[in-house]
């Protein structure tokens, strides 16, 4: 399709629809804060109070676990939990810490089958990788088993992969690994009680074993808090022959600046 036609379909007829659309939907489903619902005059934003308490994880922060330093040690520095518990995944990286209006986008996602919040949220995410996504060759999602997904009629993470693979325009394997055992929901249990839970819930779907052997993969959660179910989905791809794993995520669980 050519330039002309591209601009009359965004000018012409046919824009002007999607503008009065657009326009009306605004008039009955006015547009709300994400953080705290409140009128606002552009969809899919915040209101300011809520957009200053979003706190972005920028440098300086821990090479391997991406978690931020409240003063700059130098370059290539590691934290302490890296250093005393390497993870199985070479990297981490996350776009907010899930706290304030970040956590709640996170709620309203998962449990509120919020999926218009997803493009802001992905946009933010490519941002945080480091360059890993343009990097890799393939973006992964944490896979969600059966049984949940009927129930919550789609995985967060999966949604969040795909829209970066648009953003990107890198593959996205969206069935090479699957959930094979019901595992318990994640809160409230202990950091060893998370990883107990995890032990054997993923696999390789029967065919696709070798779909990441010497491949650089990005991994997507849409958070991580002690890491056992990233940790899991990592050990399985390295086991594989993964050459690179990036764990990406849109918010981490943190208590502040280390």
């Amino acid at each position: 399709m050519g330039s002309g036609r591209l601009r009359f379909l965004s000018s012409g007829p046919i824009g002007l629809l999607r503008q009065w659309g657009r326009a009306v939907v605004d008039i009955v489903y006015p547009p709300q804060c994400a953080g705290c619902g409140i009128i606002i005059s552009r969809g899919g934003a915040f209101c300011s109070e809520c957009w200053s308490g979003i706190g972005f994880i920028e440098r300086p922060y821990c090479e391997i676990l991406g978690l931020p330093f409240s003063s700059d040690p130098g370059p290539g520095m590691l934290s302490s939990e890296a250093i005393a518990n390497p993870p199985p995944f070479d990297r981490l990286r996350s776009a907010v810490i899930h706290e304030g209006a970040a956590r709640k986008l996170v709620h309203q996602l998962k449990y509120l089958d919020r999926l218009d919040l997803v493009s802001t949220m992905a946009v933010w995410m490519l941002r945080a990788s480091d360059g890993m996504i343009e990097q890799c060759d393939y973006i992964i999602p944490v896979p969600l088993h059966r049984r949940r997904f009927i129930s919550r009629r789609f995985n967060q993470s999966a949604e969040l992969a795909r829209h970066l693979a648009d953003l990107s325009g890198k593959p996205f394997l969206s069935s090479s690994v699957i959930r094979t055992k019901p595992t318990k929901r994640q809160v409230g249990l202990t950091a060893k009680g998370r990883q107990d839970n995890m032990r054997g819930a993923f696999a390789f779907a029967p065919g696709r074993e070798l779909d990441v052997a010497g491949k650089r993969v990005v991994l997507v959660d849409d958070v991580y808090t002690t890491g056992a179910t990233v940790s899991a989905v990592s050990r399985l791809l390295k086991k594989a022959g993964a050459a690179d794993v990036t764990v990406l995520t849109f918010a981490m669980a943190i208590s502040g600046p280390i």
